[in-house]
């Protein structure tokens, strides 16, 4: 389906050959009889971070967990490379690491929970762990409980285990919403540094406009619901990228932009009350 066949779709301005990675189509979704996505119509560009922003409540985090499978679809379908979910290798990071880490197991026990639901073998569990550890440059004991380690420890193995099955896409949401400042520096560079390896597909959401537009290729801007597309908004400055970055002019010229659009939604809503 082309952009012409979508209202959604046709709204909006992209990246110039963008090759498609997941494609939404006729996604409905509502709670409690009040329409939140209504035949919603979405494409997210291969190999790039699509940061996802918008006003409280239009439903980023549902539009991704229902995306990852984790929460039903009224209607619609998702394909990945034009596959099924079933047929996909996905990463997700939760925002509460605290409830997504199993608290009865060892937190290297946790990286390799998925190599070991995937079938893999004692050994390739311990290579595929090592590899990890060398790359996040791991300081504390993953010998110990995550109610034994500090929040951003915590965090950290949780993206381990996400990445662990070398995911074909992985799903991020708010996940450095709950660390302190300098831990969410680190965990920034620390996903740059596995996109530029891997090329992975990553879909963030976040409710910090600064991260949304540093990390990404693009800004998915967000109308409140019945939710669409307000805008796509560009941002192509070279990786890796820097604290320089935040004071660049396409950084403030990008992060204007979606200002402007999130100003106008809100706006809106508040004319039509």
């Amino acid at each position: 389906m082309n952009a012409a066949m979508s209202p959604d779709l046709a709204s909006v301005s992209s990246k110039v050959d963008a090759v498609p990675h997941i494609t939404i189509r006729g996604l409905t979704k509502s709670f409690a009889g009040q329409p939140l996505y209504t035949n919603f119509n979405l494409d997210f560009p291969k190999g790039r971070i699509t940061s996802i922003f918008g006003p409280n409540g239009c439903g980023k985090s549902t539009m991704i967990n229902m995306a990852a499978g984790l929460l039903p679809m009224d209607s619609g379908e998702v394909l990945f490379d034009g596959k099924p979910l079933s047929q996909t290798v996905i990463g997700y990071v939760f925002q509460n690491y605290r409830d997504a880490l199993f608290p009865w197991k060892r937190a290297i026990d946790n990286i390799r929970y998925p190599l070991k639901i995937a079938g893999k073998s004692a050994g390739e569990c311990n290579a595929r762990t090592e590899e990890l550890v060398q790359s996040f440059d791991i300081r504390f004991d993953l010998n110990r409980y995550p109610y034994e380690l500090s929040g951003g420890q915590q965090q950290l193995v949780s993206i381990m285990r996400s990445l662990a099955v070398h995911p074909e896409v992985l799903f991020l949401d708010e996940p450095f919403s709950a660390l302190d400042y300098e831990m969410t520096l680190f965990m920034r560079d620390k996903l740059q540094d596995i996109f530029e390896a891997t090329g992975t597909t990553m879909i963030l959401v976040s409710h910090d406009l600064d991260e949304a537009v540093y990390l990404a290729d693009e800004v998915l801007m967000l109308t409140r619901r019945p939710t669409r597309i307000a805008e796509r908004v560009v941002f192509d400055a070279p990786r890796p990228r820097t604290p320089a970055t935040l004071t660049s002019d396409a950084f403030t010229r990008a992060k204007a932009r979606c200002l402007d659009v999130f100003q106008r939604e809100v706006s809106a809503r508040e004319l039509a009350l």
